[in-house]
């Protein structure tokens, strides 16, 4: 499974089978992680056979069920904090994807004080991901036109939109994909909305935006 097939195939899962994480899967992504991490200067945690984070009030009331297993976003606190959470965070997710776990985005509906996630000096947890075996393979979520989502003078270029409709794919708040994308010449200036955790689905869908446009010849406005 390619990356492309990842962000179509992967849907948000509240409720999980009892099946353990093991062997090579588990060693897989906790070598990715380690990988993401020596990139990034990030500190994302698995954290495996671990109920208490979601063995909680705010997790019921998330409909939240057999989660004992979770990867921590953990990150040095900065200006591009929750970007990098989101970008780096997603990374994550589609290797869990690839690796045939279903995976749940999660900012509120857990326990933080619960976690047993490392946190160092200057340090935060920004958000957690439920992983598991998912019970079902989830939904797809709604999304806006792609016309609301970004701005290009002239015809859209093919490579524009594939990044586009790649970023319509990633996950994000309450489903509110306040993110947007303008390109003028080959330079993208991607812009956070307002509200809770948009820079976090902004760096989210960043990186869907970079698998689907990969191909082409543009850049990020700096």
């Amino acid at each position: 499974m390619n990356l492309v097939e990842a962000m179509q195939k992967r849907h948000s899962v509240r409720s999980y089978k009892t099946q353990k994480i093991e062997g090579t899967v588990v060693n897989e992504l906790r070598a990715y992680i380690d990988e993401c991490n020596k990139q990034s200067g990030m500190h994302i945690q698995l954290c495996i056979d671990e109920p208490n984070a979601f063995n909680s009030f705010m997790a019921h009331y998330g409909s939240f069920k057999n989660v004992t297993n979770y990867i921590a976003i953990v990150g040095k606190k900065g200006k591009d904090f929750e970007e990098m959470c989101g970008y780096w965070g997603e990374k994550t997710v589609l290797k869990a994807t690839q690796l045939g776990l279903s995976t749940c985005w999660v900012a509120l509906t857990y326990s933080k004080g619960k976690s047993t996630c490392k946190i160092d000096k200057g340090e935060k947890l920004c958000c957690v991901i439920a992983l598991g075996y998912g019970e079902t393979q989830g939904t797809a979520h709604k999304s806006k036109p792609i016309e609301t989502l970004c701005k290009v003078d002239g015809q859209m270029p093919e490579w524009f939109r594939k990044g586009m409709e790649a970023a319509m794919l990633a996950p994000t708040s309450m489903n509110q994909q306040k993110f947007h994308f303008t390109l003028e010449g080959n330079t993208i200036t991607a812009k956070a909305g307002i509200g809770f955790y948009t820079k976090v689905d902004l760096g989210i869908a960043k990186y869907h935006f970079e698998i689907g446009a990969t191909d082409a010849d543009w850049k990020w406005q700096s």
